[in-house]
This record gives structure tokens, C-alpha cells and sequence, in this order.
């Protein structure tokens, strides 16, 4: 097996330049993106608690329609 080669200190520099631009970009989109996602998320519960309540009518009305004594 050959030796490791000696890699540039230019090359090491822009690797790790590159990793921690990365890092930071990653943390700043995922600050700007969580509190539209939270948003989403609170509408999302809020439309899911008025279909089911919705759905809940729904029932009633369709089981007091088939209890009649006018079968």
C-alpha cells in the first residue's frame, strides 16, 4: 500500500471553511424555517379540532335520522 499523500494546507483550509459555512447556513435556515413550521402546525390542529367536530355532528344527526319509529 502506497503512503498517505501530504494534502495541501490550501485544500485542508477550504474543506473546513466549507464545513463550518455549511454548519452556520444550516442553523440560520432552520431559525428562519421553524417558526413558519410551528405556524403551520397550530393552523393544521386548529382545522383538525373543527373537522372532527364537524364529523361528530355529522354522526348524531345521521344515527337520530335512523332511530325513528317511522321505519
Amino acid at each position: 500500500m502506497a503512503p498517505p499523500v501530504q494534502v495541501s494546507p490550501l485544500i485542508k483550509t477550504a474543506r473546513w471553511s466549507a464545513l463550518l459555512v455549511g454548519i452556520i447556513y444550516g442553523k440560520r435556515r432552520y431559525d428562519h424555517l421553524k417558526p413558519i413550521a410551528e405556524e403551520e402546525r397550530r393552523i393544521e390542529e386548529e382545522e383538525k379540532k373543527v373537522r372532527e367536530e364537524k364529523e361528530r355532528i355529522a354522526k348524531q344527526l345521521a344515527e337520530a335520522n335512523e332511530d325513528t319509529i317511522l321505519k
